[in-house]
């Protein structure tokens, strides 16, 4: 126990934080002696764990504030693991025994340490070393630094780099946090580097880590994001480097213009302005020349004329987006529009220009590039985004009968609920029974699918959902008699009437249970089967119950779930 009574951490937070079972197995491990307890700090509990291997354990915090990590796979997966709790459990122990905070092995060991002298110590490392490859690395890498050359060192670090990023076939999905740990040791020492004097040794160091490791992550499963993460870390250690050391500002420029143009990972978008400082105005004005000279040969993209050539699937947004970045440091829009209208070959396009116009003030020409979009593309039908652009432009200007005129041909297309709503908005009750009217026709001429139904996004159960959002229960459920929209939209409609048409409800319940049921949804059954319970009288209730269990007996899963 500590000074106030109390275990260092509240037993109770460490089940409710890892589960019941997990616990049990963490009590296990402490009473099988597998803790050591490295330090036991006021603030701090560092532990290693005996299990499948040795696992590094700490934990802050007391009573219920919790907080630690652990080396497991464990806890990179699903957070506060069996280790913890051992280690949490050891030191209530020690705790309880009246161990004083600070009184640890690694004190233990650091007193011991400091009676021998250099030599022993020395000898003591060396020996470690021996038996330890990547302490072996790391101090070998360290010693480079001091007692090697620049050539003999630069070479020596590329080969540490090579042997770290080395993958021989591919590296599954558990195994990739330690590849990527043995890269971040040899990222560690180009970190250490990166602002002394070896800085500019490590601007081609970091280049040649960043090919390395894009080749790598072709052959990982990188779900995780680690080869994301080492990338982006090189990036920056290669920043960095080029802030201590500036390259050559042109030089520099032709490599990253390089990078960010064919860089698979987006590691370097938008990396004239991450190296403005570096770059300086001559670096900054060759980036802008090879931008120029790029963009000037790529096809203008329209909707009706087909480009000449097939551009790189990125170069044309990569070259926009840089040549933007200009414009935008010389507060020039009407360059940044020009940019966005080089390519108008999709409404999307249209879109993203008209809504840059209207972000920038530009209402009218946002209004005319939308329309000019919509005309464009009038054969496929009217574009669902755009048209909602050209309806909200028309409408602010108060142009409200042609905004609902692009409104009806869009909801005449593919019907729905929100569309509803803005038509009501614009044209008043009168677009209630309008569209109605055509959801009520399309339903009764429409194809069915094999069952007899409609599909879940068919006109009636656009129709449905009005009905719902008016509150039309009556015709609602007169129109799915008659039109039998999907169990989805029965269901909804259930859900929002069940007070005043309980009978309609409990019948859509009573299919759903069955569906619940021969799906093998047991649990969902039974809360369906509860919920049903409200709206009839015991004995009905009763009644049904029973002949559920009747007709799924065999079932005893859910035979469980309807037994009190």
């Amino acid at each position: 126990m500590t000074k106030t009574g109390l275990p260092r951490f509240d037993p109770g937070e460490l089940e409710g934080l890892t589960g019941d079972r997990t616990f049990a197995r963490g009590e296990a491990y402490h009473r099988g002696g597998k803790v050591t307890i490295l330090s036991l700090a006021a603030d701090r509990v560092l532990a290693q764990v005996a299990g499948t291997e040795d696992y590094r354990v700490t934990l802050s915090g007391r009573g219920r504030a919790i907080d630690g990590s652990c080396s497991c796979r464990a806890f990179e997966d699903s957070g506060f693991c069996k280790h913890m709790v051992a280690t949490a459990l050891a030191a209530n122990e020690a705790a309880a025994s009246g161990q004083a905070d600070g009184t640890d092995s690694l004190g233990r060991i650091r007193a011991h340490l400091k009676t021998k002298s250099v030599d022993a110590l020395v000898d003591l490392i060396v020996d470690m070393v021996e038996r330890d490859p990547a302490l072996f690395r790391k101090l070998d890498l360290a010693a480079s630094l001091v007692h090697t050359d620049d050539k003999a060192l630069e070479a020596r670090l590329r080969k540490a780099i090579d042997a770290a990023t080395r993958i021989r076939g591919t590296i599954e999905y558990a195994d990739v946090s330690r590849w990527a740990k043995g890269v971040n040791e040899a990222l560690d020492i180009l970190a250490d580097m990166a602002s002394g004097p070896h800085a500019a040794q490590v601007r081609a160091l970091a280049g040649h880590a960043m090919d390395r490791i894009e080749k790598a992550m072709e052959s990982i499963d990188d779900s995780d994001g680690d080869g994301g993460a080492l990338l982006s870390r090189t990036r920056d250690i290669h920043l960095a480097a080029c802030a201590a050391a500036p390259p050559e500002p042109v030089a520099l420029a032709r490599y990253l213009f390089g990078r960010e143009t064919r860089d698979a990972y987006d590691m370097f978008y938008g990396a004239a302005g991450l190296y403005e400082g570096v770059l300086g105005e001559q670096g900054l004005a060759e980036y802008r020349r090879l931008a120029e000279t790029a963009w000037r040969k790529l096809s203008v993209r329209t909707g009706r004329k087909k480009p000449a050539t097939d551009d790189d699937e990125w170069e044309p947004d990569r070259l926009m987006a840089i040549l933007d970045f200009f414009a935008e440091r010389e507060g020039d829009v009407d360059a940044r529009i020009a940019l966005r209208a080089r390519d108008l070959s999709s409404p999307w396009r249209y879109s993203q220009l008209a809504q840059f116009c209207l972000d920038q003030g530009r209402e009218d020409e946002a209004l005319r590039r939308a329309e000019e979009g919509l005309w464009i593309f009038e054969d496929g039908g009217p574009d669902n985004g755009l048209t909602l652009l050209v309806a909200d432009l028309l409408s602010r200007k108060g142009r409200r009968e042609e905004a609902a005129a692009h409104l009806w041909r869009l909801f005449e297309k593919s019907p729905s609920l929100d569309l509803y709503l803005r038509l009501v908005k614009l044209a008043g009750p009168s677009a209630h029974e309008r569209a109605v009217g055509f959801l009520e026709a399309q339903s009764a001429s429409g194809e069915r699918g094999a069952r007899g139904r409609w599909s879940w996004n068919g006109p009636q159960e656009v129709l449905i959902a009005i009905f719902i959002q008016e509150k039309a229960f009556d015709r609602a459920w007169a129109a799915v008699g008659k039109h039998g929209p999907s169990m989805r939209a029965q269901e909804d409609l259930a859900d929002a009437s069940r007070q005043s048409h309980p009978r309609e409800a409990l019948a859509v319940y009573a299919a759903r249970v069955e569906e619940h049921v021969n799906g093998g949804r047991y649990d969902e059954a039974a809360k369906l089967i509860a919920r049903m319970g409200n709206l009839r009288g015991a004995a009905e209730q009763a009644a049904y119950v029973a002949d559920i269990k009747d007709r799924h007996r065999r079932k005893r899963n859910l035979m469980k779930l309807l037994t009190p």
